[in-house]
């Protein structure tokens, strides 16, 4: 295989053809094809787009990373143009169900329905056809199970490529990639990644002769901006302006730009500073008259100012739902307007011919009139917890330019076709799950990529959001660097090790994820990791004669003192663990009626115990009321320390402590017993200082004090190389252990695998190969984050004996996934059959996931129970309204799960094909969930 290399496409809107690749396509007939696709457009082929196109019309895979909007997808139209000429089949793959539904529509317009197909998790329209729009998994599936769909299939084009680096879906572009027959031609669409020569080289490698194409030209180009106090500036200064020599340092010379004046000047003093009008009309940095830059703007202030700056329709992203939900609200409250009559007009109709189908008993729970109130402002939020259809309309109304604004969390930056003029950040960090992080270059241009509508805008604006203590270097950084690399998250799942070990075999399925461009990209940074390693060597042999003590050996004094440190911590610990058992205790030991002195924080003074209980978490509690007769729940957790009666007060039986009255009552009777002095009825005086002391420790002290080096002058020097030398060892030993993990490492998780389905009964194996049981054979056709324990528990019967209702509620337990993602019992189950078949999943999870651990594989997340009674309930019949009231989530993010219980509803179905009771149980499952809101989703879009 030859690769063509990289081809990079600077600023060349226009193209022009050498005289010998003219004459060689002139031979081939190749020239008029792609001439003949040209007249079809309105417009003339930017260079990259001729170029791709050319490399398609000899047969070449190509690879074009292009920024969001430059018009890639060009690309894959003319691959299709090409099938329909030569009557192939093309695929168009998408990463997700919107994307898929937005091309199939721009398709149609084109070659009309009879050619386009649509295939989506819970759509087929016209699946046969010449022409085929898809998401990704779709035709993964299609790959493992040798779909006679892929006959005559000639053409695949996979959009957003760059989706390989999402960890929960990724690795699905790469199977897709492995697994196409090797004469179907790939045409991968990708926005601008760093390392695009590094997966050209992959895609060279597993797909054959591949040409890439980047080209770093946006066709509109994006100006970018800070909003500080209702004042717009341009981030850069115009380099042209003689006035700027005074302001440029070296740094920014360097870098090849420089950052206005005026931010400087507003990240240290906000006073008494000057600045006129930029070459765009913004400020530049540069006036003689002063003027005071105020504190941060409230949103819709924002939003007036950008309609002042002509800089709507805009994007305005905010890392959260409820913050994009509260900037509507927020913008409705104030009045906000900004459709004209003739654009409200329009807006309602298309509102309400696109959700005529809704239940109206279902619009209060779908907040409806509020969200159409923005809407007709030209105002609404787009995020994932959106009703699917909502967010659809949201997009068209965008897209026709009758939205102004949408306030959006970054899932809008990827996929769908929504430009706008501008793009707002609020806030350069976002959390990531653990923590609040600063957003990378690589998605900070993705974001603003979104900037500039080819064909209606002369320029794209970003503009970010001032506040106190925005380092401008930092913006611009972030503004000015292109760094986005494509990093593959491949690795081997249950599901797919059964496809490739039915279809190839252990041995060709090793070779086969050993071309996977995780192993591609692990093997080459063996090479710089082992460099490392070898300085790291270097530099520890220097450090240890350094601390090396002429009175004994320092290393063996170092441990005994890490010892020591080590041992005082623990017993801490142990301390403190034996002081919160006693308090437990000593908690267990109240009566009511005991009178308690509670030492600080919010409980701090004397209570009055009523009860001690159990709370539905386990923890303990205990039912008090305080000095200002309130009654309150002191949990265990709060309690550091034993805690002793002080005095008493006789509660009768009944009381409860409900009524103010009855707690003002018993808060007057402990005053007097206070106040007389009156002793509590029993001894309850706790033996909880005598916490024994440690052998060990004083062991480790006496051994340390006795080394020839604890007296040594130079101890206090050679501690501090000893502790370089520590911390350069355990980074080394860390190299060292990347490098052995890094060798084969998809093929060794691959390994590990098959013997974990070995154990399971899933797989068998003779002295040739490894096969497929019946039970693995199901669980090819199982698909989903936990198939193997979905697989598991069917093999136990888990759904056996459930009626329709409760056959949803338990499969939402393997399907739904909380914010916590944490296990949690129900207090109280829809149906003692409900119980007893999610004991079921949990016993098999537990199972599973300690083999898991045994087996060093990723343990498979826990069964969440937490979407089982809005499921039951939904299954039962009741409304939308009535559902989300005990739910704790909103209505889009119900119809999404729901659509995921009804799509492994369909898969048992398609696997219980010979179990005729089990297939018929979840067709009627489904039956019953797919209405309302859920089936106007499935069936409306």
């Amino acid at each position: 295989m030859t690769h063509t290399g990289c081809y990079v496409v600077e600023n060349a809107p226009s193209y022009d053809v050498t005289k010998n690749m003219m004459e060689k396509m002139m031979d081939n007939g190749s020239f008029n094809l792609l001439d003949d696709f040209a007249h079809t457009l309105n417009f003339p082929l930017d260079g990259f787009q001729r170029d791709a196109c050319m490399a398609i019309e000899q047969n070449k895979n190509v690879l074009v990373a292009a920024p969001t909007g430059a018009g890639k997808t060009l690309v894959g139209e003319f691959a299709i143009h090409r099938a329909l000429h030569e009557r192939k089949k093309a695929f168009y793959t998408a990463p997700i169900k919107a994307l898929s539904n937005q091309k199939y529509h721009d398709l149609v317009k084109i070659y009309g329905e009879d050619a386009i197909g649509l295939l989506t998790g819970d759509t087929s329209i016209n699946s046969e056809a010449q022409i085929v729009v898809m998401t990704t998994e779709v035709l993964r599936n299609m790959l493992y199970d040798d779909s006679s769909t892929l006959e005559e299939l000639g053409y695949v084009v996979m959009d957003e490529v760059h989706y390989l680096a999402d960890r929960a879906r990724g690795a699905v572009w790469e199977e897709v990639i492995i697994n196409l027959p090797e004469d179907i031609l790939l045409v991968s669409l990708s926005a601008t990644i760093s390392n695009a020569e590094e997966f050209g080289d992959w895609l060279d490698t597993v797909r054959g002769e591949t040409q890439i194409i980047v080209s770093e030209h946006r066709p509109v180009p994006l100006l970018q901006h800070m909003m500080a106090g209702g004042e717009l500036f341009d981030m850069f200064a115009d380099e042209k302006d003689p006035r700027l020599a005074k302001y440029r340092s070296a740094q920014e010379t360097s870098k090849g730009y420089v950052i206005n004046p005026r931010l400087r000047q507003l990240k240290s003093s906000p006073r008494n500073s000057h600045y006129g009008r930029g070459r765009h009309g913004y400020k530049s940095g540069y006036s003689r008259h002063p003027r005071t830059i105020p504190g941060r703007i409230p949103r819709y202030q924002i939003l007036q100012n950008l309609d002042k700056n002509a800089l709507l329709p805009a994007i305005y992203f905010i890392f959260s739902r409820n913050g994009c939900d509260d900037a509507v609200k927020h913008c409705i409250a104030r009045d906000v307007r900004l459709t004209t009559d003739r654009e409200q007009h329009k807006i309602l109709e298309y509102v309400t011919e696109a959700t005529r189908h809704l239940d109206h008993l279902d619009l209060q729970a779908l907040d409806f009139y509020s969200w159409k109130d923005g809407l007709l402002r030209g105002i609404a939020a787009h995020h994932a917890g959106l009703l699917p259809l909502y967010k659809d309309v949201v997009e068209k109304l965008f897209s026709q330019g009758l939205l102004k604004v949408v306030f959006a969390t970054e899932t809008l930056a990827l996929g769908i076709n929504m430009p706008a003029r501008s793009v707002v950040l609020e806030k350069l960090t976002k959390f990531n799950g653990e923590n609040h992080v600063d957003i990378t270059p690589g998605q900070y241009t993705q974001l603003t990529g979104r900037a500039g509508r080819r064909g209606i805008d002369i320029e794209g604006h970003a503009v970010v959001i001032w506040k106190r203590g925005l380092d401008p270097d930092h913006v611009a950084s972030l503004a000015s660097k292109r760094t986005y690399p494509l990093d593959s998250s491949f690795s081997p799942t249950y599901n797919m090790s059964a496809n490739l070990v039915a279809r190839f075999g252990t041995y060709e399925t090793k070779k086969t994820l050993e071309s996977s461009f995780a192993q591609f990209q692990a093997d080459k940074s063996v090479v710089g990791v082992a460099q490392r390693v070898r300085k790291n060597e270097r530099a520890l042999a220097g450090y240890q004669k350094s601390l090396s003590c002429e009175r004994g050996d320092y290393f063996e004094y170092a441990q005994l003192v890490r010892a020591v440190r080590t041992e005082k911590k623990n017993l801490e610990k142990r301390r403190r663990s034996y002081i919160k058992a006693v308090a437990l205790e000593s908690l267990k030991s109240l009566r009511s009626g005991d009178i308690i002195e509670l030492p600080g924080g919010r409980y701090r003074g004397y209570a009055t115990v009523l009860q001690c209980r159990e709370a539905r978490d386990g923890v303990l509690e205990v039912d008090i009321i305080n000095e200002k007769a309130q009654h309150r729940a002191l949990p265990s957790s709060k309690v550091e320390a034993p805690i002793e009666p002080v005095s008493y007060v006789k509660i009768p039986r009944k009381v409860r402590g409900r009524s103010v009255k009855e707690r003002q009552d018993i808060a007057s009777r402990m005053r007097t017993a206070l106040y007389e002095g009156r002793p509590p009825r029993r001894d309850t005086s706790l033996s909880w200082e005598g916490f024994p002391s440690s052998d060990k420790l004083e062991n480790l002290r006496q051994q340390m004090q006795e080394h020839p080096c604890h007296e040594c002058p130079d101890k206090e020097e050679h501690a501090r190389w000893e502790e370089r030398w520590r911390k350069l060892d355990a980074t080394t030993q860390t190299l060292r252990r990347q490098i052995d993990t890094r060798t084969n490492t998809i093929a060794k998780v691959f390994e590990r695998i098959t013997r974990l389905l070995e154990d399971y009964g899933y797989m068998y194996h003779d002295e040739h190969d490894y096969y497929l049981t019946e039970a693995g054979e199901n669980l090819r056709r199982l698909h989903g984050e936990r198939e193997f324990l979905l697989s598991l528990c069917l093999e136990d019967g888990f759904l056996d004996g459930l009626d329709s209702a409760a056959t949803a509620s338990v499969i939402s337990a393997v399907v739904y996934h909380s914010k916590s993602g944490e296990y949690v019992p129900l207090e109280k189950y829809p149906h003692r059959s409900i119980e007893l078949s999610l004991q079921k999943v949990y016993s098999h999870w537990e199972q599973l996931s300690s083999s898991e651990r045994r087996s060093r594989l990723p343990v498979t997340s826990a069964p969440d129970f937490g979407f089982v009674w809005s499921t039951y309930q939904w299954a039962r019949g009741k409304s939308l309204s009535e559902v989300l009231e005990h739910a704790d989530m909103s209505a889009g993010d119900f119809v999404r799960w729901m659509r995921q219980v009804i799509d492994v509803l369909n898969q048992i179905s398609h696997v219980s094909v010979s179990d005729v009771q089990l297939r018929t149980q979840c067709e009627a499952a489904v039956l019953l969930i797919r209405r309302g809101v859920v089936m106007t989703e499935l069936e409306g879009r």
